[in-house]
């Protein structure tokens, strides 16, 4: 009988296996809480500025958000029909910068965050690419009255 040598099988050669990559998954793009819509407020848009409203009690809150370059004189006052803004604004200033302007030349400048308010008889502008939002709380015509504001811009 023969002997039986033991024979050395070749080592295995590893071939690499390339694998399909997948593409990365997005995530869901995440609404930002201060622009979603605002749930039992009723909303419109006019001159560019998206106006949600909901009642409290006699008073309105409202959420407004100014797009970047809008300015009041250009953008609402073909809609309004007066030369300034005559609401009274009373509220926070939540996201963004926008300057008043009153009929004297007097400038205030308002940043977020800020409590805001500002006097009837005025023109306003978004400074900078962020919109701007307002929580505003008012009394329909009656909140200059209501909130004890001065009915025109003085010094």
């Amino acid at each position: 009988m023969a002997k039986k040598r033991a024979v050395k099988k070749p080592a295995k050669r590893r071939v690499a296996v390339r694998r399909r990559r997948e593409a990365p998954r997005k995530k869901p793009a995440r609404v930002d809480p201060l622009m979603a819509p605002v749930k039992g407020a009723e909303r419109r848009d006019i001159g560019h500025v998206r106006l949600e409203v909901g009642r409290a009690g006699e008073a309105r809150v409202k959420r407004m958000i100014y797009p970047p370059g809008f300015r009041w004189s250009k953008d609402m006052k073909p809609a309004v029909g007066t030369d300034l803004c005559m609401h009274a604004h009373v509220g926070f200033l939540a996201h963004g910068e926008i300057h008043i302007e009153y009929a004297d030349g007097c400038v205030v400048e308002h940043k977020a965050p800020q409590i805001v308010a500002i006097e009837p008889g005025h023109d306003g502008w978004v400074v900078g690419k962020e919109p701007v939002v307002i929580i505003e709380f008012d009394f329909e015509g009656d909140t200059v009255r209501r909130t004890g504001m001065p009915d025109a811009h003085r010094h």
